[in-house]
This record gives C-alpha cells, structure tokens and sequence, in this order.
C-alpha cells in the first residue's frame, strides 16, 4: 500500500498510519517538493484557474479510459455561499461579510490551513473576490477522508465555526438566521483520485464491461465479468495493464481495459487487508434474488448436517431465517419449521417462498443499536455538572462596582431582539408575587444539602450479555492436594448446560475475566490449566459433554493467550466435537469459530480460514449481541467484509460496518472504528428506506472518537449534526453539548479571547430546554440550561433575552434550595440594572431581603444591599440608596470582606460626588483605595484601577493636578503589571487629556499620545491578534519546525546520530506546542530509537529525560512524562550510578506527581531525592526534599510525620538569616506547623509554641499582617482552651494595636469550629 511520506501526515484522518521508514527514506524529497508548492503557490493566478476548470470538460469518472497520458487536475476549488432561511436562498450583504473574513484570511491563512490539515486536505490559495478556497491532496487516503466529511455536511458547518461570528450562534437559537453552503465539483474531485491512484501504482478496479484478459499465470486466458473487483496496476514504458483477480490471484494483461476505481473507501480497506485474507474464496457459482432478505425460504434438496451445528432437512422443508439471510455468504442461521431445530443452512440448497422479503432493516430485534452505550441519567448528572462548572459565577459572593456596568453589561445594542425585555405592570406584580411565594416555601423548607448527583459509571454496551454477578468461585485445588473427581461435580454442574446463561459471559469474553471471577486459589496458569485438565477428563468419563465442551474452550483461549497456537487449536476443534445432537449454545459457536479463524489466519491456513469465516458471517447475521472473544476478531470481520465490498452487497456492508464498530468500542479501539462509522453512516444517508441506523447516535459516536484524537473541528460538528438531528433525543443533546464544551479550549481558546462557554453551545442548549419540558425533565437541568444560555445572551449584549430566560425559570419554578434561588435572583437583579430596569432590580432585591431571616446576617445580605443601592442611586433615590451601602459596609465590617468592602466604599464615594457631598467621597474613595492596596489575592485589578481612575479625576476636577497625576499613573502601572489592555489604555487615555487640556506638557503629552497609540493598535487588533495569536504563534513554530526538518535532514546525510536524535526530539516538541498529538508520540519515539542506536548510555539518559521535559514542561498531556522518568530514564541513571541525574529525576517525578494528585506514589520519589541529596551532601535539595515530603504527608493525613519533615526542613536553614525570604520562610512553615497541630491533632498546648515562633520570625521581618494573625491566633488559644486570661489579654491588645494600624475594624476570638482540617481552613482562607 502506497502512502504518503509528508512529516506532518503520518497519520492521515482517522488512523490510517503511512509506512514510517518510507517516510525516513523520503522526508528530503517531500520537503524539496513543498517548497517547489510553495513557490506554486505564491505565483497563484489565471493558470490554476483554468487548471482546476479544465478537468470538467473531460466528463465523469465513469466510463472514462485510465490510460497513463491522460492530465489530472492537482487543485479543487471550493466555493462558499452565504444562504438564509429555510429555503436557503442566497444573502448578498451576508455575502460581502464573508468576502471581508476571506480576505482577513487570505492575508494569514493560518486558521484555515490547521481547519484543512483536519480534514485531510491542503490549502493551495483564498481567492476571496470569487468567494474560492483552492485545496490539493497528496494521497488518495486524503480524498477518502475529505469526501466523507463532505457527504456527512461536515465542511459548512467548520467552515461556520471558523468565519461566522458569535452572534450568528445565539441568533440561531429561536431561528436558524443564515449558513453556509459549501459547494465541491465532484468531477474535479473524482479525476483527482483517479490521478493520485495512477501516480501511486496498483489500486483496485471494477470492470464495467465483460472483458478478457491474456493470462500470464495459466493457459487459459482470464475472464472477468461486470462489476468483478480486481487489483490493476497501469502500463509502464509501453506495456499494457496488468490484472490479478481476487478470486483465486490469477493475473492477465491488456492494452486498455474498460474499468473505473472502486470507492475511496474500499480502495482504503481493500488496500489494508493482508493478502491471505484478500485473495482466494472466490464469487459464489449461484445466484439468490434477494441481497438482504428476511422470512421464509423452502428447500431444493436433501441434506445431512455434517456437525452439531449444521440443520439437517429433507427436499421441501420450510426453513426461517434466524435473524437475516446474506446472497454473498454461504451459510445462514434458519430454524426448521418442523422441529424447531436451529442450524447453519447453505445458501444455495434453498430457494424463496412468498414470505422471504428485502429486509430494510440492518439490525436484529434485540440488538443494541448504540455503538457507545449512553447511560441517560449518568450523561444527565455529567453535562449538569459541567454546565454548573461552566457557568460559575461570584455574583452572589462578589459586590459589584457601580462603574464597571459596562463591562459586565453590553457594549451596545442590535436592534429591539438584543433591547430590554419589556414587562407590563400586571406581569411584574404577577412575577414578584411568585418570587415571594417560592422563596417563602423554601424558607420554610427543611434545611437539606442539596442533592448530590453521584458520579455515574458508564453501562456501556448496555444490553450486551453480561456477567459477573452471581457467578460462583471455584478453588483451584495443586495436584497434591487436588479433589477426587466427585469433587467436581459443582463445577461440572454448572457448565453442563445446552444453552447459554448469563453467567458465561466470563467466559467467552476477550478479557478473561473467568480467570479470576471463576476460579480462585491458584498460583499461576500453569496450575489452573492443570485443573481444568481433570475437570476436563472427568466431565469426558461422566459424558457431560457441555462442562467437557466449555473446559476445553477455556483451554484454548489459555494457550493462546501463552501463543501456544497449535494447542489452542486442538482444544477449540475438540470443542466442536464433542458429540451432541445440537449445538444450541450460540454465543459459544460464534466464540470457538472466531478463534479457531484467527488460529487459521496466523497458521496461514487459508482455506479452513475462509470456511470458518463463512460460519462466522451467518451467526454474525443471526445472533444480536454476541459477545466479542478474542482482540484479533476484526482480522476475522475484514473477510466478511471484503465479501459483501467484492459481491456489491450494501446493506450487508452497512451491517459488518456496524459490527466492525461495535467490536472496536469493545476493545477500547475507538479511533480504529473511526472509518467504520463513517461509512456506516454514508451509507445510511444512501438507502431510500429506513435501515434502523440512528443517524444522530453515529454521530455522536464520531464526535466522541474526533475529540479524543484531537480533531476539535470535527467533533464539534457531529455534535451539531447529532444534537440537531430530527431523531435527536434529550441524552444526545446532552452528549452535544459536553463535546462543545469539552472541544471548546481548543476551537475558542487563546484565539477567541478565552471564551469559557462559546456561543455554539446554545443551540444545544435551547433544544435541551425544549425536551427536557417535553420530557418533564427534573429542574436541575432546566436551570442548569437556562442560566448558561442567560449568560451567553449577556456576555453577547443581549441582555432582553438573558432577562427573558430568567423569568421563565422563574415562572417554572425557582430552586430546590434557597441558597440557589437567591443565587438566581441576584443575578436577575443585576441583568435588570444593567439594562435599565431598576425599579425591576428594587422588587427582585426587596423580595430577597424580605425573606432574609431576623438576626441572623450572611454575606449574601450585603450583596443585595450593595445592588440595592446601585438601583437607587441610578433611580434617583439618593438617600436611601446611602443607607442601603451603610448596611453594606457594615456587613463587610463584620465579616472582615475586605475586597467588598473596598468596592461598597468606592460605591459610597461616588454616590457622595452625585449628592456633591464632595468631603465625604474623597474620604470613602481613598479608603477605598488603601483597602485595595492591601488586597494580596489576584482578580481585583480592574476594580481597583477603575477606583483610581476615579479618584484621580475627582482630584483633577478640584484643581489638584499633582494628586489627580499620581493616581492616574497609579492605575497605568497596576494595569501594566495585570497586563490589561484595556485598562492601561483607558488611563493613557486620561494622561493624555491631562497633559493636553489641563496641564499642558507637550513632552508628556508624546510619550503617552506615542504609548496610546501603541494601545490602540494592539487594542484595534486584538480581535484579530485574538483570533491570531495562536496562528501566529503557530507560523514561527511551523518555521521553526521547517529549520529543524532541514537540520534532521543534514544529520541524516552526515550519519551524526545524536544531533539527529535531538532533531528528532526538537520537532517532536514543536508538533507538542502545536497540540498535533498523534505526531508527538511519533516523533519521540524515532529520537528515542535514534538515541538507543548509539550505543551511548550517558546520551541516551540524557536524552530520555529531555524527551520527558517535553511532556512536563508542557500543558497537556503531562502524564506521559511519567513513564520517561521513571520507566525509561531513572533505571539507566540508576544502573550507571549516575547520582545527579538520579536526584533530578527523582524530584521531577515528585513534583509532577503532586501536580496530577498521585500523592502516595510522589512519596517513595521524595524519600529517593531526599536520600540521594544527603549521600550528595547537597544541603538544599536535602532541605526541598524534606519540605516536600513534609507537604505530601500532609495531604495524605499523615500529620505527625509531616511535622517531623517540616522540623527537619527547618533545621536545614541557614543561620543566621540573611535574607528576608528566610525569615518568611521561618513565618510560614511554623505557622503551617501550629495549623496542623491545632487543628488537626487537637493539641492548642503544642500549636501555640509554634505559633510563639511564628510570631517571633514575623516580629523579626516586621510583617505586621502576619503579626496580626498570629496574635489573634494566640489570643483565641489563651482565651477558649489553655484558659490564661493574662496571656490571653497580651495577645488581644497586640492584635488589636495591629489591626487599628492595618484598618482592621474586629477581630474575632471565637475558635473556628467549622474548621476540621487544615486543608479545610486553607481554602476557606483563600
């Protein structure tokens, strides 16, 4: 098979995987061929116009001569269309949009060229005046892969993601508003292939004519018929075409036979089979009317059956088919009507009656139809826990500042869709009417925690027979000690049953799972192959010929798990012949033919291998859900498979499709089912009747396999067209939604501005609402759904819909618990004063606090004060807006909130400047700002330099240039420290105008008109650098990767293995950064190989652990760094005796560890470094390795050894302290210390003299915040445990000095009894 050799399509789609040493022996040609395309490229005109145009002239593929002078295209020109409504008419002015985005695009196609690479093409040129996009393959696998999305509708919808903007998402909620259709010339496409197959060599055919060929193999010549597939190979130097048939391998020659490729599809799979499975077992001699029939059929004659398996029948019986009948096999499964015997009937000893019917239905009646199995409560619990993630939000939590409206709210309107909801006055009263009812219920509700959803494992394949409960546990008795054969009769008993049972699942599945369900108290195999020998013999001697039957299978799959095959062999034959009447178990016919095939296969015995393949393709079309037995059973379904693609049989291939799936899901192959679905779904899309295919569950199935091969375009596309499907149900949509969401870091990230929740997802979503009402769904989903969809219509500016959405919540129903509908409530408040609906705001707020119980104040309580006043400053009410931010501050003051507390201030203050109360303001602002100042934690940037802002203007207002100065500088340099963009441009802006206007300073005035204009641009073009940055990065990363190809090219020439090994590694890092995931695995692994090849231990450590650094220095996939550490590179290290490298990795491994949450196995890392550092004598790292260990036996609960670490770190400083940083260090690890012991271990004694030398660091580095913990700290353990009120005074009086110096307005002395655990209290620090 002849595939391409491009280094950045090694594997092309989904899975196909190019022979790697073609592409080592060819990676100098293909990058001399690329930069010849490139220069094509460049030089794009007229010429590769007519070049993509000419093709059409020629006619089809069909019927067309393949003689090698014939001109193929090299280029396919794509054309978009922007359409609207339902009859998709085309959009002029939507048109000239896209042409805009085109051209963005023609300019740094980036985007586009990674869109393509997915879908298996290769962008040549954007024509964007023509509304053209030029691609070009290398491989027919490509075309393959490129066809099928289209056919699937695929590529408009990419093409949507990638141009479309976020509003077109959310307008398409209530109506689909416009689209884009993407138009292919087939023709153009069909030559392409058909050039590429003649570039590439032999390919396969079918003849569209009777025609004879010259033999070259006997003296006959060779016949072929229409329609007959066959492997043709094109003339060379003026030789005709050669032909081998795939009927019995016979090859002919001819000048110019009348032929035309098979699909793409079977070019692929036909190409991939081995050739003992692809030639031989030629066409059946008989013809049946019927390709897929179900019903009855009659005999023609007479026929003994030559096993248990076969039905015997005299001439004229009447036989039922058993699930379906297949023309292109030569068995079926029939039950006769007579005796109601099951059995393989031979196909061409019957005939059809009346009954015997076309089936249209590709599935039998029990079958489970879900290739992965969807459990609709698990994926239920799962999308409502990620919708409940994804739209986390601190309104109920976080006060808002009444400047920063235009932040949270719109920056502008789009018409009356996106204007406020409007709600009459009977309507508000009916609504505030049904707020205070639903909150007066829940108030008066039992207080519960709201409930749970437990994690949900998946069923998988559902209605598979399974087993596992309620088999019974045999003991494994040694030959010594072994029973005597009465001692089996249990065993005996329970596999000495005709038909199938439940509890035998175990043992014909691939997983040998009877090895431990079943038998117990064994030592190894040996002994269990040993007992199952007499188990055997025994049940021979009773003549149990099942127990006798099933014991030999389990043999067999026992020494073929050891590769003794042609024991495996015996024991599978003696399976079948054992005598019986009737072999009425079928799941284990099917179980001992597939295995007996793969024997077959492997022992090259072909013609026993097409004979039990035949068997196994009747009781495939027979029995629903069997049970998959061996990992090497696809090998045995591409026979069948090759049958029904040779005899044109579509509904069967549509049926082996399904089943190749299927069984690939089984063995956790899901990217090798990838081309199986697809086709199964082409090919249902192609039947004119239902085939009981759900189209939506295909699709969904891509999805999934899309996602975890990191093809987000895709994924998110057979998401849309699953969720979106009219057989569409809840828990599809559901499943759509989660593979948005989980593909949207990689679609919407860095280049869509971060976007946590994309505006693609709420389609979905408003379906969701749709069903789940349709289905009485519980409200758990519907506000899950509904608040998600509300936040993406206020994100977007439209906030009348995100208002809209909360009421109906609200009219259906508010919340199970009053926690959550104050939650709701809150945020409903804040759409309504965002859009001007204040009085709206006051009754939603007035109804929260009526509910608030009576001495009893929360936090919450001063987030609705807070909004409270907003409402009533911006309605004019300045008075009682000034008591509801008193009642605010007081709040925060009680709670020590300092964060809210700044930002209820700054309300205040600007309230003041609205009632030119102008002492007071100034007063409040600058408090405001000092509270700011101290703030520690991140996220209270833009708050803070809004504040300042303010605060800077109010100065200038009143003439004091030189403070309005420093606080607008203040606020530039906070906004460059946060890197915000907008913020620093909004204060250049405000030094701009005051070196211009106010104070005049030309020379300010150009640094920062100069430092604006730079803003500007960046800001002009953050947009595009959004949607760019990515791109652009990836351009110097791809030039990098260029360099770096032509370096690995030169070291390959000049045979320098190690630079050629770091080249290796070096383009593997860059595919990493590039997320190209399935070329890093690959690439890695040539350096390694290329490394191992020098026979150099100290390089090839070296080199292992650099390529470990790649995954760990990375920020996905950091798992995989593990195994090079610890499996690869920490053996050699260990074997050389190489100490430093050994304590590097060891820490490494350590902290990698701790990252990903494997603490236990981080432990035995730590102990290594830190023996490793005191044999080195290296005291730092001796220090790190203690704190380390300290650290992990500190999440583990293991606080007596984590304190003993900790004090071993502490021992290990420097004395005396030279710098701050150690004193600090002193500070935090005593203090962590007195945690652990005061809160954990329950020792207030011993936790206070850690807390004294705690104290005694922190007095010695002057942190007066620290000082103040621990004095409260201190002061708490005198005053409610050790009980010393001397002390206890001491400690209270410090703090409170400290805390009237930091504006710290109460200090509490009661001890945190919520506080459990140290981590607890961490957290709820933090």
């Amino acid at each position: 098979m002849t595939t391409s050799a491009h280094p950045e399509t090694i594997q092309v789609g989904n899975g196909v995987e190019s022979d790697f040493r073609d592409f080592r022996s060819t990676q100098k040609e293909v990058s001399t061929e690329e930069d010849c395309q490139h220069e094509r490229n460049t030089n794009r005109g007229d010429s590769l116009e007519r070049e993509c145009e000419s093709p059409r002239e020629a006619g089809t593929l069909k019927g067309v001569s393949l003689a090698s002078e014939d001109s193929f295209p090299t280029a396919l020109s794509m054309r978009l269309a922007m359409v609207r409504g339902p009859d998709r008419l085309p959009d002029e002015g939507l048109q000239e949009a896209l042409r805009g985005k085109l051209r963005v695009l023609e300019a740094d196609n980036g985007e586009v060229t990674a869109l393509f690479s997915e879908l298996s093409a290769r962008l040549l040129s954007i024509n964007s005046e023509e509304d053209i996009i030029v691609i070009t393959f290398k491989t027919f696998e490509e075309i393959w892969k490129f066809n099928t999305y289209y056919t699937m509708g695929f590529l408009g919808q990419c093409m949507e993601n990638l141009l479309l903007d976020q509003e077109f998402w959310l307008n398409s909620v209530d109506q689909h508003e416009a689209a884009i259709e993407v138009s292919v010339p087939e023709e153009t496409l069909n030559l392409m292939y058909k050039g590429i197959l003649m570039q590439e060599g032999s390919f396969f055919g079918s003849c569209t004519a009777n025609q004879m060929f010259d033999s070259s193999t006997s003296g006959s010549d060779l016949y072929l018929e229409q329609g007959d597939i066959a492997v043709f190979e094109p003339p060379f130097m003026g030789s005709g075409w050669t032909v081998q048939s795939l009927v019995d391998g016979a090859r002919g020659t001819k000048p110019k036979p009348a032929l035309e490729p098979v699909d793409p599809f079977h070019q692929w799979f036909l190409k991939s089979c081995p050739e003992n499975i692809l030639v031989g077992s030629g066409k059946l001699a008989y013809d049946f009317p019927f390709q897929f029939a179900a019903g009855s059929c009659v005999t023609t004659m007479e026929y003994d059956a030559c096993g248990p398996d076969e039905l015997s029948f005299e001439c004229g019986d009447i036989i039922e088919t058993v699930g379906l009948l297949l023309s292109c096999f030569e068995w079926f499964l029939g039950k006769h009507e007579r005796t109601g015997n099951v059995g393989l009937v031979k196909t061409c000893l019957v005939k059809p009656t009346d009954s015997l019917c076309e089936s249209t239905d590709t599935f039998l009646g029990k079958e489970d139809r879900l290739l992965f199995g969807l459990n609709n409560e698990c994926t239920k619990a799962e999308t409502i826990a990620l919708l409940n993630k994804t739209s986390q939000s601190d309104i109920g939590s976080v006060y808002k500042l009444d400047l920063i409206g235009l932040q949270d709210s719109p920056k502008g309107t789009n018409g009356n869709q996106n204007g406020p909801y409007s709600v009459n006055a009977s309507n508000q009263e009916e609504l505030k009417s049904k707020i205070d009812q639903i909150l007066s219920e829940l108030k008066e509700a039992p207080s519960s925690p709201a409930d749970m959803m437990e994690p949900c494992q998946d069923d998988g394949e559902a209605s598979e027979p399974a087993g596992g409960d309620g088999v019974p546990c045999f003991t494994v008795h040694s030959e010594g000690e072994g029973p005597s054969h009465d001692g089996f009769i249990t065993l005996l008993s329970f596999l000495n049953c005709a038909d199938y049972k439940p509890e035998f699942h175990c043992l014909y599945d691939h997983s040998l799972q009877f090895l431990h369900l079943l038998f117990s108290g064994h030592a190894d195999d040996e002994e269990l192959v040993s007992y199952l020998g007499v188990a055997r013999e025994t049940a021979r001697k009773k003549r149990q010929f099942w127990a006798q039957s099933r014991i030999c299978f389990l043999l067999g799959k026992m020494c073929a798990r050891k590769s003794k095959y042609s024991q495996a062999r015996v024991y599978f034959e003696e399976t079948l012949s054992v005598a019986r009447e009737q072999f009425t178990d079928t799941f284990l016919l099917i179980a001992v033919y597939t295995n007996l095939a793969v024997i077959y296969l492997m022992q090259k015995n072909t013609e026993k291998y097409f004979a039990v393949s035949e068997r196994i393709a009747a009781l495939l079309m027979g029995i629903p859900n069997y049970i998959c037995s061996t990992e090497k059973e696809p090998e045995v379904f591409k026979y069948i498979l090759k049958k029904a693609i040779l005899a044109h049989n579509r509904p069967a291939e549509a049926r082996i499709c399904f089943l190749l799936s299927k069984v690939y899901s089984r063995l956790e192959q899901s990217p090798s089912a990838a081309p199986f679905i697809e086709r199964l779904q082409v090919l249902t899309e192609e039947f004119q009747e239902p085939c009981g295919v759900i189209p939506s569950h295909c699709y969904l199935a891509l999805g999934k396999v899309y996602s975890a091969k990191y093809l987000p375009h895709l994924a998110v596309s057979s998401a849309r067209r699953a969720a979106l499907h009219p057989s569409a149900t809840l828990t599809d949509c559901l499943t759509g939604v989660g593979l948005v969401l989980e593909n949207a870091h990689r679609l919407f990230g860095v280049g869509k501005q971060g976007v946590a929740m994309p505006a693609q997802v709420a389609p979905y979503l408003s379906r969701v609402q749709s069903l789940a009402a349709a289905y009485d769904e519980d409200y758990a989903l519907r506000h899950a759904a509904s608040l998600c969809l509300s936040q993406l219509f206020q994100k977007h500016g439209m906030l009348g819909r995100a208002i809209e959405r909360i009421h109906s919540l609200v009219s259906s129903e508010l919340g199970r618990s009053l926690a959550e509908a104050n939650q709701t409530l809150i945020y409903l408040a804040w759409l309504h004063i965002c859009s001007g609906q204040h009085q709206q705001a006051l009754d939603v707020l007035d109804s929260l606090l009526a509910s608030t119980p009576e001495n009893c104040t929360t936090p919450q309580e001063g987030v609705v004060y807070n909004l409270r006043a907003i409402a009533l400053r911006h309605s004019g009410d300045i008075k009682q807006a000034s008591h509801s931010y008193q009642e605010a501050i007081d709040i925060c003051e009680e709670f020590d909130s300092r964060h809210n507390w700044a930002i209820a201030l700054a309300n205040f203050g600007i309230l003041c400047l609205q009632a030119r109360a102008k002492g007071l303001a100034e007063t409040s602002l600058v408090q405001s700002v000092e509270f700011f100042s101290e703030l520690e934690d991140e996220g209270h940037e833009v708050n803070f330099i809004t504040v300042l802002l303010e605060l800077g203007q109010f100065y200038i207002h009143e003439g004091q240039l030189e403070k309005g100065k420093i606080y607008y500088e203040w606020a530039l340099l906070i906004a460059i420290k946060s890197n915000h963009s907008e913020c620093q441009l909004k204060a250049t802006r405000r030094l701009c105008d005051l070196y211009r206007t106010v104070c005049p300073d030309e020379a300010q005035c150009i640094i920062y008109n100069e430092h604006q204009l730079t803003l500007v641009r960046k800001t002009a073009l953050i947009a595009l650098l959004s949607e760019r940055e990515a791109v652009c990065g990836m351009t110097a990363h791809r030039s990098a990767l260029e360099y770096t190809k032509r370096s690995l090219g030169i070291f390959i020439d000049l045979r320098r293995k190690e630079k050629e090994a770091y080249a290796w590694l070096q383009a593997g890092k860059i595919y990493h950064i590039l997320r190209q995931n399935e070329l890093v695995d690959l690439y890695v692994q040539v350096a390694q190989d290329s490394g191992l090849s020098t026979g150099d231990t100290h390089f090839i450590l070296e080199l292992l652990e650099v390529a470990g650094d790649v995954f760990f220095n990375g920020t996905q996939e950091r798992e995989k760094a593990v195994s090079f550490y610890r499996d690869r590179a920490l053996p050699i290290a260990v074997k050389t005796s190489n100490l430093s490298s050994q304590l590097r990795l060891c820490n490494k491994l350590a902290e990698l560890l701790i990252q990903l949450k494997q603490h236990g196995d981080a432990v035995e890392f730590a102990q290594s470094a830190l023996d490793i550092s005191v044999k080195l004598g290296d005291r730092l790292n001796e220090r790190v390795a203690f704190h380390r260990l300290a650290t992990l036996y500190h999440f583990l609960g293991q606080y007596e050894l984590a304190e003993h670490y900790f004090l071993k770190a502490l021992s290990l400083c420097p004395s005396p302290l030279q710098f701050d940083e150690e004193t600090l260090y002193y500070v935090r690890v005593y203090q962590t210390l007195g945690d652990i012991i005061f809160y954990d271990l329950k020792d207030p004694y011993d936790a206070a003299g850690y807390y004294h030398l705690a104290l005694a660091a922190a007095m010695d580095l002057g942190n007066k915040r620290s000082q103040l913990k621990l004095c409260t700290r201190l002061a708490t353990i005198y005053h409610n445990f050790l009980v010393d009120r001397e002390l206890s005074l001491f400690f209270y009086q410090k703090a409170r000095a400290f805390a009237t110096e930091l504006n710290v307005r109460r200090i509490n002395l009661s001890p945190d009894q919520n506080f459990r655990s140290t981590s607890m209290y961490r957290s709820n620090a933090q």
